[in-house]
């Protein structure tokens, strides 16, 4: 790796953030440009997994301009490096007419042959109550 860690670090989360941003705005582009051929996506509203981008592109389509966040937090995000492998991990706290929404996220990015950052894997789960 050339970069410093602390600045693949950062850039990671700041790719996150720009692809969330679009998101609760309901354009699913900046998660689909940043996803990788092969990935696979792991989301509580699914009995099972999609795999590939091409399933994960049929599903963002089907919801495109419908998601609208009034108000987001990243919260905690935490990157952990290995080689071409970046895991992020975060808790998602959204707001959208008086409700707030709260989520865990694990991202897996790797860098790939044209040596940019791509999710290869996503994961979001409910944040269960005590």
């Amino acid at each position: 790796m050339s970069e410093s860690n602390e600045n693949i670090k950062t850039s990671i989360i700041a790719l996150e953030k720009h692809a969330l941003e679009l998101w609760n705005n309901g354009n699913p582009d900046g998660f689909i440009n940043l996803s990788s051929t092969e990935v696979v996506y792991i989301d509580p509203a699914f009995e099972q997994k999609l795999e590939g981008k091409k399933a994960l592109e049929d599903y963002y389509n089907i919801i495109r301009g419908k998601i609208k966040i009034d108000q987001y937090e990243m919260i905690n995000p935490t990157v952990q490096l290995s080689s071409d492998t970046a895991v992020l991990t975060y808790n998602y706290e959204a707001h959208r007419g008086g409700m707030a929404f709260k989520m865990n996220c694990t991202e897996v990015y790797r860098l790939n042959s044209t040596n940019k950052w791509e999710i290869l894997h996503t994961h979001w789960s409910f944040v269960q109550s005590k």
